[in-house]
């Protein structure tokens, strides 16, 4: 993990800009429903992002080293929330798209399930509220 500190910073209305202690910075933002101007992402879409990312990451690591000819790599996300406050996502479904030559689904499946269960910290994080599943579609390039 990279050493610092994360810091969010008020930009205006209901704007703020997130810095990150690698370097990197985001624009997060409220719908106009709460106040905000839709100039930028919203935090709760940003923890589906993030959990993307890194089973993303996970994902096609493990199918590198298993030598899988791998063109293209993505997953959609889709949270439901609970109705009452904090509203927090209760279901995650993430389906993953994997294009390529001769890609064996049996290894996206073990892929996708070890980085599930054993690497992604924040599917593990997520998965503490949510269930999480996941399916996904081989695609030859």
């Amino acid at each position: 993990m990279a050493s610092g500190k994360t810091t969010v910073k008020w930009v205006d209305g209901m704007t703020f800009l997130g810095e990150s202690p690698s370097g990197h910075s985001v624009v997060m933002d409220a719908g106009a429903e709460s106040g905000g101007n839709d100039k930028g992402i919203r935090p709760m879409e940003m923890l589906l992002l993030g959990m993307g990312g890194c089973s993303s990451i996970d994902v096609m690591m493990i199918l590198k080293k298993a030598r899988q000819d791998v063109a293209n790599c993505w997953v959609e996300l889709e949270g439901e929330r609970a109705d009452d406050h904090p509203k927090y996502f209760n279901k995650i479904h993430a389906k993953f798209f994997v294009k390529g030559n001769n890609i064996d689904p049996k290894h996206v499946e073990r892929a996708i399930q070890l980085s599930m269960d054993k690497y992604c910290s924040a599917s593990v994080q997520m998965g503490a509220l949510a269930a999480i599943t996941t399916d996904f579609e081989v695609i030859e390039a």
